[in-house]
């Protein structure tokens, strides 16, 4: 049963400002035009007037002598792949343009990485497509896909395979709880448009672990077809979310309620018809009840919305837009709704910044979607970066994780300098790397942003991607709890 505003605004008035409405999650609420701060290395002070920890993270970073990446002293980095250096099994070279990343334990100790590859539009564009593997083609027009990516437990072992090929723009995704990377193509692209022989902006599912469960590879047309991002999975009550990174208008959070017989696992999804159980986009309102028509007038961290999900018409979008379906009283809209992680009992939502094409202009919000309560918390709120090409301040946060070390791991998308950057549960921000590979000019320097940060399942290495020309990073060094 919808949880209807009246409930909403009776909960919250009992709740005392929505303070029980946060759930577990950590309050990850940093202040708009606080972000980046250099924070005393002694530590800040407590309520009691004493100190309540050192400052987080783990000090400033080090220029890098190859020019490549910036890291706290103690950490290192090896590089993984390199687009134009490093080959797959069959000898083509790494595809270009590193996005979503998923990892997951492989055979004798090994780590197995899917690597989205953000490349739009016809094959001939790109100088490194991801090659057209036997069995593996969804259209093969399309120059995008995933790569599977196995790393020896010693890291000295290097072997890439193609995942799936001929899907356009794979930007983000998500890992399910049965051990599958659902890639996620983010255009709408029919057949006939920018060379495509099939329609685009579909779901797909990846298997790791078995290469031929993706053979003659089939989209997930029940999770709609649009600009998607990311994708979680409720590993409780089988919905899946997904973002969409779309504007004029904005774009939605989307949520896919499964049939009430269908049970998930490995290649399920791709089994569903494609009208198949329900999918819904967001619409939220504030304790006194008024609904929100975007997310960016959220202007305090510890903002709480209540969340009710409208049934999408067509979400095949044979005519029209799906975003474009709803009149913009219907639903609640973002832009840049890019990664999201699935834990503390729920998802974390990024939307990545907001200008003119939203009511109130930010540099970055992660929130927090809590599905017992049906509500959606903000969480990190980044003020607009004054000047992005200085180092300090973060801006236009994407991809994200969850670290097992407390707090998230950010990869920023945002303008001039671009960081993998840390938020703890009380709400400071601190520098992990910066990528000081400049694909500009000495006059005009300019630096790809950094993708798909996830942590090895034995959490001792965070994998990061640059994007552009496409490299694949294994990051090293001595982590230690955020507190």
């Amino acid at each position: 049963m919808p949880l209807t505003r009246r409930d909403f605004a009776k909960r919250s008035a009992v709740a005392g400002a929505g303070i029980a409405l946060t759930g577990s999650a950590g309050v990850l609420a940093t202040a708009p035009g606080a972000v980046g701060q250099e924070l005393p290395e002694q530590g800040l002070p407590g309520p009691d007037g004493g100190v309540r920890g050192r400052a987080p993270g783990y000090g400033p970073l080090i220029d890098d002598p190859a020019g490549l990446l910036a890291l706290p002293a103690g950490f290192t980095y090896k590089i993984i792949t390199r687009t134009g250096v490093t080959t797959l099994e069959t000898g083509e070279s790494t595809p270009s343009n590193h996005d979503g990343t998923a990892t997951f334990e492989g055979p004798r100790g090994t780590t197995l990485l899917v690597n989205n590859h953000e490349l739009k539009g016809p094959r001939a564009k790109w100088p490194h497509p991801v090659p057209l593997a036997d069995g593996l083609v969804y259209d093969p027009a399309a120059a995008g896909g995933c790569t599977v990516v196995e790393v020896s437990r010693d890291g000295t072992h290097v072997t890439e395979r193609v995942g799936i090929a001929g899907t356009s723009t794979n930007c983000a995704g998500g890992r399910t709880p049965w051990g599958t990377w659902l890639t996620c193509e983010e255009t709408e692209d029919k057949a006939g448009q920018n060379g495509m022989t099939k329609d685009h902006g579909y779901v797909f599912e990846v298997d790791p672990h078995d290469l031929r469960a993706a053979r003659a590879p089939r989209p997930i047309k029940a999770l709609g077809r649009y600009a998607h991002e990311a994708v979680v999975v409720d590993p409780r009550r089988g919905h899946l979310y997904l973002t969409e990174d779309a504007d004029r208008p904005n774009g939605l959070l989307y949520r896919w309620t499964p049939p009430h017989d269908f049970e998930h696992g490995r290649g399920r999804l791709r089994t569903l018809a494609d009208d198949a159980g329900v999918l819904a986009a967001f619409r939220c309102y504030d304790s006194g009840g008024r609904f929100v028509d975007d997310l960016s007038r959220a202007t305090n961290t510890g903002t709480v919305y209540g969340v009710d999900w409208i049934e999408v018409r067509d979400r095949d979008a044979r005519t029209t837009s799906v975003r474009k379906q709803f009149a913009d009283g219907e639903i609640t809209r973002a832009r840049k709704l890019e990664g999201m992680w699935w834990a503390d009992g729920g998802a974390y939502i990024v939307s990545s910044y907001a200008r003119e094409e939203s009511p109130v202009r930010h540099d970055g919000q992660v929130w927090f979607y809590d599905p017992r309560r049906r509500t959606l918390t903000l969480k990190v709120l980044l003020g607009i970066n004054p000047d992005p090409d200085e180092d300090g301040a973060f801006d236009g946060p994407d991809n994200i994780t969850v670290s097992p070390y407390g707090g998230l791991i950010i990869a920023e998308d945002g303008e001039g300098i671009q960081h993998l950057f840390g938020a703890t549960d009380d709400g400071r921000t601190y520098p992990i790397a910066r990528n000081d590979l400049n694909i500009g000019t000495a006059d005009a320097p300019a630096y790809s942003e950094f993708t798909g940060p996830v942590f090895s399942p034995d959490g001792r290495t965070l994998y990061a991607n640059i994007q552009e020309p496409g490299i694949m990073l294994a990051i090293r060094g001595p982590w230690r709890r955020q507190r």
